[in-house]
């Protein structure tokens, strides 16, 4: 990227954070779902790359339901964008009253036993309103990973937007992050990970809807080190102004193989976990991007219209 693109970049999600802020909260639907639906029209490389997606998902949707997914899921995209360009402006009661999580009871009591929980979470919804919502109304404030993006300044931007949010965020560079994330679990404290993509070409093989991915492996290393709660979540919309979200059961660390053995049995829980949350509401996973191990080597399906479908 050069140093004018990047500074263009970093300037447009200047303008989202600041303009977007300002508008009242119809207006920025609205703005959000014509964005969403010009780019779906658009059918480029990311909604493309989604359709490719849910059709792992739904494998027997046709064409015109998997179109429907994929304009529903670009909606959904963008509905994350607005809310997140506008939640440093939320009050704490508009931030409480715009989350309902179901068996939070879950991560309350293994947060109780005092060895820290590691919650983690697919590209579903708005995780980033989730955070808000766990480090105020939900009474756990807790430590993050983001990923080095560029420009730097950009970097910068998320990460101060998020720490305005309560969280404590980490760079994801190689596995610096890990010993400081032990060290918040073994303190007691929650650590909470995006984890349906691995970003470190080094992470677990799953069978994740039917096919070969691969998942980070550092949750259930983190859990196995430091005798963390590892619990999946997962959220959705339902066509209101509330977000939804449910803890799943926690994935218990196996008694018998070794490390490498048994971080790859967790990690398969945590897919499983994943997929059943996503196949509930598929439309609400933002996966622009190539997940599957055929899709990453080049032989996986080609997405609809024959694009690359590479974002």
């Amino acid at each position: 990227m050069t140093a004018l693109r990047e500074r263009a970049v970093d300037g447009l999600y200047g303008l989202g954070w600041s303009a977007v802020r300002r508008l009242p909260e119809a207006a920025a639907v609205r703005l959000g779902r014509t964005v969403a639906d010009a780019a779906w029209r658009r059918r480029g490389a990311g909604v493309l790359r989604l359709e490719a997606n849910l059709a792992r998902v739904v494998p027997d949707a046709g064409p015109e339901e998997l179109a429907r997914l994929s304009r529903a899921g670009m909606r959904s995209y963008l509905r994350y964008w607005m809310e997140s360009f506008r939640l440093p402006a939320w009050s704490p009661e508009r931030i409480r009253d715009g989350v309902e999580v179901e068996d939070i009871d879950l991560l309350h009591a293994a947060a109780a036993e005092g060895r820290g929980v590691i919650l983690v979470l697919p590209h579903m919804a708005n995780w980033d309103l989730a955070g808000a919502w766990l480090s105020t109304a939900g009474g756990h404030p807790f430590t993050t990973v983001a990923e080095r993006l560029k420009p730097e300044s950009l970097y910068d931007r998320f990460v101060a937007y998020r720490e305005g949010l309560g969280m404590e965020v980490l760079p994801h560079t190689g596995g610096a992050a890990f010993g400081t994330l032990a060290r918040r679990l073994r303190a007691g404290r929650v650590v909470c990970l995006v984890a349906d993509r691995d970003l470190s070409a080094s992470g677990v093989e799953v069978s994740f809807f039917g096919e070969a991915a691969r998942m980070p492996a550092g949750p259930a290393m983190l859990a196995q080190q430091t005798g963390a709660a590892l619990l999946p979540a997962t959220l959705w919309y339902d066509g209101s102004p509330v977000m939804r979200g449910r803890v799943h059961p926690r994935i218990e660390v196996p008694a018998d193989g070794t490390r490498a053995e048994r971080t790859a049995v967790m990690t398969q829980a945590v897919a499983d976990s994943f997929a059943k949350g996503i196949a509930e509401h598929p439309e609400d996973w933002h996966m622009l991007q190539r997940l599957w191990s055929a899709d990453l080597q080049g032989n996986g399906r080609r997405p609809a219209g024959g694009g690359t479908g590479e974002s």
